[in-house]
């Protein structure tokens, strides 16, 4: 708590802060345990959860300022958190309805990357992100629909798993924008991760999507080496929108050089991406659509929010299409990029982070022209569905985070995990650490 209140004026991370419930809950975890009961994975952790999950007695404000009555319950995610015994430490920003990835908005401003404080933590679990790479939180979940997960973990140097559609219940919410969204968690270690993974794994009777079962845990994976793999290292953009920096990109060519000397086959070959940004944008649009029509106070939408509302509800007659395009492309497409290769290694994004205030400097067309190129390394395996993950591989020269993104087949988070392990052996990234200073 004395870091949240050192830190948050400054970095903007936390929406709300339950100082009374959290410490009650610490309070009532240690008394159970000097009673017998057993300790749960996550007995006593700080956790924060992003503003897209219910939270008994929080509104569920999805960033803006449109919902004001409290959940009456907490989210499948948020339960499965207090029953290992997590304590839930508050709730972190995002832009409205996580449309951006930049963590701004007009209720409550920016959220500073405690990296550098002039720079965006990206988003839209920007929140999120800054909690957990600040060191307020040992964890927190966040959500990704577009890479709202690996866009913040790249900016603020977290791991950053999207898991396989299915994988985390979204209940209460059978789905989250239509096919695109999963949840999951941002951490500074692929351990930490794969603790809370096995804690909150699992599709209930409500959720529109279920993954097939694993044939391991999360933690046996992170603690087992992948042995050797061959793996597709590639810079083509599968959004056809930029191609990444020279320095990002030598970063990441330095990593396959260390994956070969690791025993890795590392072969540089090109998938040949279909054109996927227009399913990303009737699914987006429409999810958004769905979402705003919920909210208690219309009126305080972002105008921005309101625009893409209205392009959502015009596609809304064809999300269905999109979805079942976007499987048809999947089926192909996965079996053409992993036919040969077990994984496939490509930048996270175009860039390390850039300057905060995106949302107040560009027009909406070109705030749109910047989420798609902040987004095009990531989006595209939200509209195929199957695991990716953010993984921090040093610094530039500028002393920002530099991130490569592992993406494998589907169901294969598991090997992920086990690979980004070695990847975090190999770099050491865990010797860089923000130095945040009050403002």
């Amino acid at each position: 708590m004395a870091e949240i209140a050192r830190l948050d004026p400054t970095l903007n991370a936390f929406s709300t802060v339950l100082h009374d419930e959290a410490r009650a809950e610490a309070d009532r975890l240690d008394a159970a345990l000097r009673d017998g009961a057993p300790a749960g994975p996550l007995h006593g952790v700080p956790i924060a959860i992003k503003d897209e999950n219910d939270v008994r007695g929080v509104p569920t404000a999805f960033g803006g300022a449109s919902v004001t009555t409290p959940a009456r319950a907490d989210s499948e995610v948020v339960t499965r958190l207090r029953d290992a015994g997590a304590v839930i430490i508050g709730k972190t920003r995002m832009p409205e309805f996580g449309i951006w990835p930049f963590t701004e908005t007009a209720a409550h401003g920016w959220t500073r990357n405690p990296w550098d404080l002039d720079r965006s933590p990206a988003g839209s679990s920007g929140g999120t992100a800054a909690a957990v790479a600040s060191g307020m939180v040992a964890a927190g979940i966040g959500g990704d629909g577009g890479g709202s997960i690996r866009l913040p973990s790249s900016w603020c140097g977290l791991f950053g798993l999207k898991p396989q559609r299915g994988r985390v219940s979204t209940a209460p919410n059978p789905d989250l924008w239509r096919a695109l969204g999963t949840l999951g968690p941002l951490t500074r270690t692929v351990a930490d991760s794969a603790l809370i993974y096995d804690v909150i794994s699992g599709a209930t009777s409500t959720d529109r999507f279920h993954a097939a079962a694993l044939p391991g845990s999360f933690v046996d994976a992170a603690a087992t080496p992948p042995g050797r793999l061959r793996i597709r290292l590639s810079f083509r953009n599968p959004m056809r929108a930029g191609m990444v920096d020279d320095e990002s990109a030598a970063a990441i060519r330095a990593l396959a050089d260390r994956l070969r000397e690791a025993g890795h086959d590392v072969v540089e070959s090109d998938p040949d991406y279909p054109l996927l940004s227009g399913v990303f944008l009737v699914q987006t649009a429409s999810g958004v659509s769905e979402e705003a029509a919920r909210v208690e106070h219309p009126d305080r939408l972002e105008r921005n929010t309101r625009r893409i509302a209205r392009v959502g509800r015009v596609l809304h007659a064809g999300a269905g299409w999109a979805e079942r395009r976007a499987e048809r492309i999947a089926e192909t497409l996965l079996a053409q990029i992993f036919d040969d290769y077990d994984v496939l290694l490509t930048p996270t994004t175009l860039t390390t982070a850039v300057k905060a205030g995106q949302l107040d400097r560009r027009g909406f067309v070109g705030l749109l022209r910047a989420a798609g190129e902040t987004a095009s390394y990531t989006a595209a395996w939200n509209v195929l569905g199957n695991p990716a993950a953010a993984v921090p591989i040093g610094v530039d020269r500028s002393g920002l985070p530099q991130s490569a993104q592992l993406v494998g087949p589907a169901n294969s988070e598991l090997l992920l995990v086990s690979l980004a392990t070695q990847i975090e052996e190999i770099v050491g990234f865990a010797e860089h650490r923000p130095h945040v200073t009050e403002r």
